[in-house]
């Protein structure tokens, strides 16, 4: 029997910043160094202060932390966000070192609670290659909704491969689109998240970017199509991405059809400059 004492939970508070970006650091790299690829953050966890940024800037004191008792070291973090329709479970981590000692199930539990009495269901994107934790899922009672497929486009094939993609109709969102985009996704996805779109149109970090594309003719959504680029009007898809070094990558987004999802993706894309996603 270990003597080893169970991990205390906390809420983090801002002298838990640069301890949360090493861990989310050590943590994501170690997975992706033991599954045979290159590490994901390879500029250090500096730049993984990020992730703490933006969720703060978010939902203000929504992170959880369990730290060792005895020594007070971080051995996992959870950054949850509470929304109208859902709880949100954000990026969840677990240090190598503490590995097997049940931190992640705990910090689940927080989250899984907290929405039980809120009578509200719990969302999260996870990776199916990393078994532990889609397990860890498993074992907690969720189920897969959607599969989703990750795509690296490289450079070369970012301008190449995107001739002919029709991006009239795709126009950078304002403020005055954000109601809309949120009742795009309720209608879509049966979520509403208004603040996180307003959140990344607004932009206050400078790493986000979101388009929109105009539905044809003023279709659901109301207000007509104003084509005059200042927003508000009938939009049929959004699509956010980030530019930073520890994440760049499309997302999220919310489309009506392909025919919307096409050129918001290829505007994206190319906004870039050829960088890859």
């Amino acid at each position: 029997m270990s003597d080893r004492p169970d991990p205390r939970l906390r809420h983090a508070t801002a002298a838990d910043r640069d301890a949360v970006a090493d861990l989310i650091c050590v943590s994501t790299n170690y997975w992706y160094r033991a599954s045979g690829r290159p590490p994901i953050f390879r500029h250090g966890p500096e730049t993984c202060g990020v992730f703490w940024d933006v969720y703060e800037a978010l939902d203000p004191g929504r992170c959880v932390v369990a730290e060792d008792p005895r020594t007070g070291h971080l051995m996992g973090s959870c950054f949850y966000h509470p929304r109208d329709t859902h709880v949100s479970l954000g990026i969840m981590n677990a240090h190598p070192n503490h590995f097997g000692r049940g931190v992640a199930a705990r910090l689940l539990r927080f989250v899984t609670d907290l929405a039980d009495a809120q009578n509200k269901p719990v969302r999260l994107v996870s990776s199916a290659m990393n078994l532990d934790s889609f397990s860890l899922y498993t074992k907690a009672g969720f189920h897969p909704r959607a599969l989703y497929h990750d795509m690296i486009v490289p450079p070369d094939r970012v301008s190449a491969g995107l001739g002919g993609v029709d991006l009239s109709r795709v126009r950078p969102a304002t403020l005055a689109d954000v109601p809309a985009i949120a009742e795009l996704e309720w209608r879509v996805s049966r979520i509403r998240r208004e603040q996180d779109w307003r959140h990344f149109v607004e932009n206050a970090a400078g790493v986000w970017h979101v388009s929109v594309h105009e539905a044809a003719g003023g279709g659901p959504g109301g207000g007509g199509n104003r084509g005059d680029g200042g927003g508000g009007g009938a939009i049929d898809g959004a699509l956010a991405s980030v530019d930073h070094p520890a994440s760049n990558m499309l997302g999220p987004g919310v489309m009506a059809d392909d025919a919307a999802a096409a050129p918001l993706i290829a505007a994206e894309l190319t906004r870039r400059g050829g960088g890859p996603p």
